[in-house]
């Protein structure tokens, strides 16, 4: 098992950054891949970005690239996402996932470990 819990949503200003947390705890948080998504209402949930165990390897969806920058600290057991540039359109519940293998990284259906989520919300 491995619980994941996100921290650092909030309210922010069209062009804001915000640094999003997701703490792990349970089996060994390093040896798993990592992916961040969001769920906008009345949306499908999203991948945004992720990142694999060792940190070598990362994937964005086009809608965040250059603006976001998913990274992982093995020793802290966290994975961040630094969001920058916000838009209005990015705002939606982000969650972190954990998934045991980082080529499906933008399949949902692959990650086995959720978080409860934390708001992120966009003013213009």
């Amino acid at each position: 098992q491995v619980q994941l819990v996100e921290s650092g949503g909030g309210l922010v200003q069209a062009g804001g950054s915000l640094r999003l947390s997701c703490a792990a705890s349970g089996r060994i948080f390093s040896s798993y891949a990592m992916g961040w998504f969001r769920q906008a209402p009345g949306k499908e949930r999203e991948v945004v970005a992720a990142i694999s165990w060792s940190g070598v390897r990362t994937a964005y969806v086009d809608s965040v690239k250059g603006r976001f920058t998913i990274s992982r600290d093995n020793a802290k057991n966290t994975v961040y996402l630094q969001m920058n540039s916000l838009k209005p359109e990015d705002t939606a519940v982000y969650y972190c996932a954990a998934d045991q293998s980082f080529t499906g990284w933008g399949t949902r259906a692959l990650y086995n470990y959720w978080g409860q989520g934390t708001q992120v919300t966009v003013s213009s």
